[in-house]
């Protein structure tokens, strides 16, 4: 195995990323250009965050289909604005079984028009809708600039799309995903995030509002963790998603699209990785406690073996994801830190001694050194173990909102966000300037409006750049 040694965060973060990314053993890498091999290890925890959004989603009566990957080029040409916004990423087929296709297929970036086309022959009546639907799978973007998990040519998301009566019933749709991704990241992911929506330059080619999750991650650089997006009736309009009404009156339905990818992965790496490796929250950990049994001869390993299978069996039946490291020929100080670069919230030593004491050591990851670590009774070792993941999922989420706050600056004057920004924080500022002046600005600082918050302080302002009267704070800061 590679040295575990890795770049401090503070002398290179990006480089730091990419070695945690491949030293943890999440990714590989792969022979096309801007993708990944995602494995095992990175997998199980993409499997995590997976399982966690889809039962939420399916308690809010949402149902997984699947659509094609392949997406006709003609259905992205009916959505002006969409098909201007996603033209440079498109990777398009234009060969197959040795000939020339007299329509190119574009493979998906995104799956608004396939499905709009499908929701036009579902769709109906009133009665047919609401239609919620979401997908769990692949898309391709074809980026310049890559980064494992962050920024892929391919990628795993899930995309939601869903059809309503009304604009109301649109936009509450909207804001319920927005609450369950943000639900998601503070419960599972322990990481504190932002809810806002866009502006106008960012908001997703085709949509009238989108909403996002923004997270602060370690180097203090905002990554939009997840995007709702209310589609008006741009993509029925587009695709002739109409509806009887109770009235026998013909009417376009309202749509909705939302997504949560892979990048979330990345999050989780940078929000709370340190200098030593990975940090995983508890609840998304692939493991969440590693067991290292010490011994020096094969009387010492009978010993320790039969209290370490007694406590996994225990353990495991309470439903503790786990792993007991028998590797041979490693010292546990090997062990040790490999399983601190992994990452797993919790580790338990025990040895002969412990086992006469009836006693296990657990060190937990967050903590690390003698500070962090606890002799604890045998008996009981369930109530511990639990007590003790519950300890580091709160810490975690506690210290990485600690950071945030830190580093998030109330400015006055365009000068100081220009001085926040350039030290590395978020700017939040009241705005009310145009599309251009915030064109500027990105030109300028490197920072962009990453949202307006939900939560906004009431009242009025001035506007940081042009000194007029403002209703709304933005936050700004330079992001993945």
């Amino acid at each position: 195995m590679a040295s575990q040694a890795v770049t401090p965060q503070s002398v290179d973060f990006s480089k730091w990323y990419n070695e945690i990314v491949y030293k943890a053993d999440l990714a590989d890498h792969s022979p096309v250009r801007g993708c990944i091999i995602i494995k095992p290890y990175g997998y199980e925890l993409w499997e995590g965050i997976r399982d966690a959004l889809d039962k939420r989603f399916k308690e809010t009566g949402h149902r997984n289909a699947y659509f094609p990957l392949f997406i006709p080029e003609s259905y992205l040409k009916r959505e002006a604005e969409h098909v201007e916004g996603f033209s440079p990423e498109l990777a398009v087929v234009t060969i197959a079984g040795g000939k020339e296709l007299e329509e190119p297929l574009v493979v998906r970036p995104t799956s608004e028009t396939i499905i709009g086309e499908a929701f036009s022959e579902w769709i109906q009546s009133y009665r047919d809708l609401p239609l919620l639907i979401n997908q769990w799978s692949n898309v391709v973007r074809w980026e310049l600039r890559t980064r494992p998990f962050l920024r892929t040519t391919e990628f795993l998301w899930q995309e939601g799309h869903t059809a309503h009566a009304t604009d109301t019933e649109a936009e509450a749709e909207t804001l319920q995903m927005l609450d369950i991704y943000a639900d998601f990241a503070i419960t599972e992911a322990a990481i504190p995030v932002v809810k806002g929506r866009k502006s106008n330059i960012e908001r997703f080619a085709g949509a009238v509002r989108t909403y996002t999750i923004e997270a602060m991650m370690g180097d203090k650089k905002a990554l939009q963790s997840g995007t709702s997006h209310n589609l008006g009736q741009n993509f029925a309009k587009a695709f002739d998603i109409q509806y009887l009404d109770e009235s026998n009156e013909r009417q376009y339905c309202w749509t909705t699209s939302w997504g949560l990818s892979t990048r979330m992965v990345g999050a989780v790496v940078m929000a709370h990785g340190d200098d030593t490796g990975l940090r995983l929250p508890p609840k998304l950990a692939p493991i969440q406690l590693v067991i290292v049994p010490i011994f020096r001869d094969d009387d010492e390993k009978i010993t320790v073996m039969a209290a370490v299978d007694r406590l996994k069996a225990e353990l495991k039946a309470a439903g503790i994801r786990l792993h007991v490291d028998l590797r041979e020929g490693q010292r546990p100080g090997f062990k040790f830190n490999d399983w601190e670069m992994r990452g797993v919230p919790v580790r338990m030593e025990i040895g002969p001694k412990d086992v006469s004491n009836n006693t296990v050591v657990l060190a937990r990851r967050d903590v690390l050194g003698k500070a962090g670590k606890q002799f604890v009774s045998q008996d009981g070792i369930v109530a511990a173990v639990s007590d003790l993941l519950e300890s580091v999922q709160q810490s975690m989420f506690d210290q990485a909102t600690r950071f945030r706050d830190e580093n998030i600056h109330d400015v006055n004057s365009y000068d100081e966000l220009r001085q926040v920004v350039e030290a590395g924080g978020w700017a939040r500022a009241w705005w009310s300037a145009s599309d251009d002046d915030e064109r500027r600005v990105k030109d300028e600082t490197g920072a962009t409006i990453r949202c307006f918050p939900l939560e906004q302080p009431g009242g009025k302002g001035i506007c940081v750049f042009t000194g007029q009267e403002a209703q709304e704070v933005a936050l700004f800061a330079r992001a993945y």
